[in-house]
């Protein structure tokens, strides 16, 4: 691992070491099937503009997060280099030609500043990064990275996400596919598959369950391809008084291929076999490694995808108890 430093721009990048993408067994996404001399690109950009999780933020300047160090470790082990900034001024057209993929762990408008201080996008920068997709670069988003560029105003009680914003969704949120909303207390809740071919997926049988933070959607792009499906049943919070709703999916943004999972809250679901499987697959799709079917299926396998959750719980004043007397 070495730290590069240009005037403007402050990443930690770390090697594909050759050794280590030597022959292996067949791997989620295909990444057996890269050339170990010619290792795929990645750029993976955890800047928090608004909350910053921690899973993405760092002990030290100099020092990899918790993600960080588990997708470069997947990486010297899976044929694909790994460059991890916080700083938005990456998004340049050099600098976005030597990647093919995009990773977001992200949070907040991140044309400001914002929580973490770092460098913010650029209004051209971040142009010029949609447009990459749209001509083909890879994205994946994971958990936070629907936590962007909310239309707004969007007040702190998060009172103006409960209802659709649909014609006044920035395009980012259009490309991702879903706007978060909130979420409630982290449990043990069930992700069901409904798309078992996907890569990464095929040995999760019809789903699992997982102590997570789990977020809630809403405005979802018309041609998802549903992967997992948050199953509302049983869980605990007004967060999750819906319908089932899209938890992981995939989808296209002109020729560029889109992926978005929700988890990766925890660090315990960072060093998940299961979790590095389900990235795997979703990274080696994104960077053409693999196809997969992603016909849409939205309204298929979530038919009550649309309604969302209310604001506040209905029962919370019947139940509160009474109010002091005035002397």
């Amino acid at each position: 691992m070495k730290l590069l430093r240009t005037p403007q721009i402050c990443i930690l990048f770390v090697a594909c070491s050759l050794p280590l993408c030597s022959l292996q067994s067949a791997t989620p996404g295909g990444w057996d099937k890269v050339d170990p001399a010619k290792p795929k690109q990645i750029l993976y950009f955890t800047k928090s503009s608004g909350f910053e999780h921690s899973v993405v933020k760092r002990p030290a300047p100099d020092q990899l997060s918790h993600s960080e160090k588990i997708l470069t470790e997947l990486g010297q082990k899976h044929r694909f280099n790994v460059t991890c900034t916080k700083d938005g001024s990456i998004f340049t057209p050099e600098n976005l030609a030597r990647f093919d993929v995009i990773v977001f762990y992200t949070s907040g408008n991140l044309t400001e500043v914002g929580t973490d201080k770092h460098p913010a996008m650029t209004p051209e920068g971040k142009e010029l990064f949609l447009k990459a997709i749209r001509d083909g670069k890879g994205f994946v988003g994971i958990h936070a990275a629907t936590d962007n560029f909310h239309p707004q105003p969007d007040p702190p009680d998060k009172s103006a996400r409960f209802q659709s914003a649909a014609d006044r969704l920035d395009p980012y949120l259009r490309m991702i596919g879903g706007e978060f909303i909130r979420h409630g207390p982290q449990q043990s809740a069930r992700n069901r598959l409904v798309s078992p071919n996907f890569p990464g997926c095929e040995n999760i049988g019809d789903g699992f369950a997982l102590m997570e933070e789990w977020y809630t959607f809403k405005d979802f792009a018309p041609d998802l391809h549903v992967i997992l499906v948050q199953e509302t049943k049983g869980m605990k919070g007004i967060d999750y008084q819906r319908p089932d709703f899209p938890a992981t999916w995939a989808r296209m943004e002109g020729k560029g291929r889109v992926f978005y999972t929700s988890l990766g809250h925890r660090e315990d679901v960072w060093t998940n076999p299961l979790f590095q499987n389900i990235l795997l697959g979703g990274l080696g799709w994104a960077a053409r490694n693999v196809d997969a079917d992603i016909t849409p299926n939205l309204e298929k396998v979530t038919p009550g995808h649309r309604q969302i959750q209310p604001k506040d719980d209905p029962n919370a004043k019947k139940n509160a108890p009474p109010a002091p007397a005035k002397k």
